[in-house]
């Protein structure tokens, strides 16, 4: 990855903060596929709360990645659906989906492995600090 000013980083992460958290990354994956009532997507999202899916699912609509469509109907329902723009997060997220299904083994063991050294009870370490991968703010 290129080596960006601080205040680039900085710019990016309001929309970081909107589309990267996990809720809004499985709903996306939900409606890519094809439109889909809010109790469809809540089975499909096991877990969730209803809360948690009406907030997430507003927040993607007030950033454009979701379409919210009421039909007139007895009850009256609604139906969500991916806007171009939401669309445009597909490869990213098959991306990303693909890379934690190829590393699921490698992050399972470092899991155990932090696990049986007795995890946060070691003393702190630096986060961040290899080679590849210097702190936000020290490029």
């Amino acid at each position: 990855m290129e080596h960006q000013p601080f205040a680039e980083v900085q710019s990016a992460r309001p929309v970081l903060d909107q589309i990267a958290n996990k809720w809004s990354v499985l709903i996306l994956t939900v409606l890519c596929p094809r439109p889909s009532r809010f109790n469809a997507i809540m089975r499909r999202l096991d877990g969730i709360t209803h809360k948690a899916l009406t907030e997430a699912l507003r927040r993607l609509e007030r950033n454009g990645l979701v379409n919210r469509r009421v039909i007139a109907s007895s009850p009256v329902a609604v139906e969500y659906s991916i806007t171009p723009l939401g669309l445009s997060l597909r490869a990213p997220f098959e991306a990303l989906y693909a890379w934690a299904s190829d590393h699921s083994p490698e992050i399972l063991a470092a899991q155990r492995s932090y696990d049986e050294r007795g995890g946060a009870e070691h003393p702190a370490r630096e986060v961040g600090q290899t080679a590849a991968c210097a702190p936000v703010g020290a490029r």
